[in-house]
């Protein structure tokens, strides 16, 4: 078990992703210890509560824009999941020098830091919106990623490190999803939709949690991870949830896509298939002496995306999927 023995760190600890993926690893494996990483003192002092003090958990007050504080977060680790960053949409475009501050600066002191510390290796989320980005957030994801990949070119022969990406899409009942806002839209009696025709993958956060963990057991440094998930209808969705209700068209907000890809024609030329997930391998000389998964070459031309994409889910069937989120891991 890769894990098992392990310091293990989390930026943006605290966040949904972080606490789940805490729970999962301190439940299914033997983590010497886990280190959670963000700037909201509240929310650690909520998790600490949630998590009953477990002593194998180390509670850091910090921001990864400050080098020296990720430094001392970093010293005696053994694994990086940077999962830290500005994720909001509209606040990204109406703070943009804020976005790159944390999504592309604070990811660069990541990597340094992981690269002096001799990590043994480190995997950052990414998101379906790094790909064609249409936002300024997604414009900082799809740096985030360039910048692990590269990374690797860094590291040099006397040191261990490697850096590799996981990208995937909304992440069904996340405090950013849909889901949340509907319920809340429901006893108005309107739900609001930008456009009728959207579409979007959908993964679960212990889904998420389990792809990352096997990404780290799999990663070779310079891959990115994208799992094959299923898609479906935004407006079927809010007829699920609010068969009642009205439903207003507001308009596709800036920023915003019709429907999501999260591999390009162009990457396919580089990414091999297997059973359940994609990888995109890195376009840099190393990558050719490294030892490489054996998967399926792409064919010419393919895109995978969320309107195109052959697996569907029913809205009820993501509904009672999201209903045991929740259940005893």
């Amino acid at each position: 078990m890769m894990l098992n023995g392990k310091t293990i760190l989390i930026t943006g600890g605290t966040g949904s992703f972080g606490q789940k993926f805490t729970e999962v690893i301190l439940k299914q494996y033997r983590p010497k210890a886990v280190r959670i990483f963000s700037r909201d003192e509240l929310k650690q002092w909520e998790m600490e509560k949630k998590f009953k003090g477990c002593k194998r958990l180390r509670f850091f007050i910090g921001d990864i824009r400050d080098k020296e504080r990720v430094e001392r977060a970093m010293d005696g680790a053994d694994i990086v999941v940077h999962a830290a960053a500005l994720k909001q949409v509209p606040s990204c475009e109406y703070n943009p020098l804020e976005a790159i501050k944390t999504n592309i600066l604070g990811a660069q002191n990541i990597i340094n830091a992981a690269i002096d510390h001799n990590i043994e290796k480190v995997i950052a989320l990414s998101t379906d919106k790094a790909v064609n980005p249409v936002n300024l957030y997604g414009s900082t994801k799809m740096c985030m990623e360039k910048l692990f990949v590269a990374a690797n070119s860094y590291v040099g022969e006397k040191r261990q490190t490697r850096m590799s990406c996981v990208r995937y899409g909304n992440v069904v009942g996340s405090r950013g999803s849909v889901i949340p806002l509907f319920k809340k839209q429901k006893a108005s009696g309107t739900i609001t939709i930008t456009d009728k025709r959207m579409t979007r993958f959908w993964i679960t956060l212990k889904q998420g949690v389990r792809f990352v963990i096997k990404s780290v057991e799999r990663m070779q440094g310079g891959e990115v991870f994208i799992p094959k998930m299923p898609s479906m209808s935004i407006l079927e969705l809010a007829k699920e949830i609010a068969p009642d209700c009205k439903i207003n068209f507001i308009g596709i907000r800036p920023g915003e896509k019709v429907h999501e890809c999260l591999l390009t024609e162009d990457e396919a030329r580089h990414s091999l298939e297997f059973n359940d997930f994609f990888i995109v391998e890195p376009d840099f000389p190393w990558w050719r002496e490294k030892k490489k998964l054996s998967g399926k070459p792409l064919s010419e031309g393919f895109r995978y995306t969320s309107d195109k994409n052959k697996s569907r889910i029913k809205p009820e069937t993501l509904l009672e999927i999201l209903t045991h989120e929740n259940d005893p891991i």
